[in-house]
């Protein structure tokens, strides 16, 4: 009998064709994003000012100054830096768990078979259609000093006309309710990025507040859909067997539909961690990063630092940070949510495939 042979790798010139195909995209991608960021991590190392080309001789070579300058030389761009972290970190904290949660219980609502089902579905993904910079006029217009929210807490008597512009974090003004005015000296005389830590502790301003509830508002329709999606790739006939069983509704969803939309669960956390790292154009036209920076953000910061004070190297050395926490938060998501049976699988065949045993016999 002949032994028959595969041949290695792929016959002729199919690759040369594919990489030929190929090369249109990789051009696009080299020139509209390779380049670009290469020339940002430039100027990130650089003093260019904006003015003629960063490539010529209008920028100098600096080394980590910029980043240095924002890290550790204290003054007002570390001070701007460490508070913009602080607003940005609560706005994850805060926006993160709630639109998942709320995108998951919505998907769960509109996956069950009842009237009207496609019309729920349609509004509850409306808001996230609808222009960012549109929703963020209105929701300023909701909560103006003379909007419709405070003529509603007028009626209970908690209307207050500066309100919405308190520069107090929320955490310090609960804790004003019982008696607490002033820092104990070991959080308010040690800092951190410029920032004391009572400050860092200060949690979201209202004006922030409303951001958060503006986000989860415009982005639980859009991974609505992608939790929908996930459950209905669900066999019918597990569910059928966990009630069988006897499970509860509540067991079938712990035991049976969130480890099997795993997945999906981490595809949305980590789309919303990039995504609330990421707002600029909400605090652009909405604060500017006001009342007193407890709205600013490290996006706008970078690009106030750019376009506005022409600190360049300041700018995109604070791009680069930027992509340095969100791929940080990333791996820390990619951790927590992974199938730890799966990897605990994967270690057994990699022990077993060390000692010369296949793992999958």
């Amino acid at each position: 009998m002949l032994k028959r042979f595969r041949e290695p790798g792929i016959r002729g010139h199919e690759a040369a064709a594919g990489w030929l195909f190929l090369l249109p995209v990789i051009v696009i991608l080299g020139v509209f994003l390779i380049l670009p960021i290469l020339m940002a991590a430039w100027v990130s190392i650089s003093d260019w000012n904006g003015n003629g080309s960063p490539l010529g001789a209008h920028a100098h070579y600096v080394g980590l100054a910029n980043y240095r300058h924002l890290l550790t030389e204290p003054g007002l761009d570390q001070n701007n830096f460490g508070t913009s972290l602080r607003n940005n970190l609560y706005y994850v904290i805060f926006v993160v768990p709630i639109q998942t949660v709320v995108a998951l219980f919505l998907a769960v609502l509109v996956n069950r078979r009842v009237k009207f089902v496609g019309f729920f579905r349609t509004a509850f993904y409306f808001p996230s259609v609808t222009s960012s910079v549109a929703i963020t006029v209105l929701f300023l217009f909701l909560f103006d000093p003379t909007g419709a929210i405070n003529k509603l807490l007028s009626f209970v008597g908690l209307n207050g006309p500066a309100w919405f512009y308190d520069p107090d974090g929320l955490f310090h003004i609960i804790i004003k309710h019982f008696g607490v005015h002033n820092p104990p000296s070991g959080l308010a005389n040690h800092f951190f990025l410029g920032v004391s830590y009572w400050d860092w502790l200060a949690g979201p301003s209202v004006a922030m507040s409303v951001f958060i509830v503006m986000a989860v508002f415009t982005t639980s329709g859009t991974f609505m859909l992608l939790f929908l999606a996930a459950l209905q790739n669900i066999d019918d006939s597990i569910n059928e067997a966990a009630e069988l069983d006897g499970a509860s509704e509540w067991r079938k969803f712990r035991h049976i539909t969130v480890p099997m939309i795993r997945p999906t669960i981490f595809t949305i956390v980590t789309l919303g961690l990039i995504g609330t790292w990421q707002i600029f154009d909400q605090i652009y036209v909405g604060t500017k990063g006001s009342p007193l920076n407890t709205t600013l953000t490290p996006a706008f910061l970078s690009f106030n630092a750019s376009f506005n004070s022409n600190e360049w190297g300041v700018g995109a050395a604070l791009a680069f940070i930027l992509f340095a926490i969100i791929v940080f938060f990333t791996i820390i998501t990619r951790i927590v949510t992974r199938d730890r049976d799966t990897v605990r699988k994967r270690r057994f065949r990699g022990a077993l495939a060390f000692v010369g045993i296949r793992g999958d016999r």
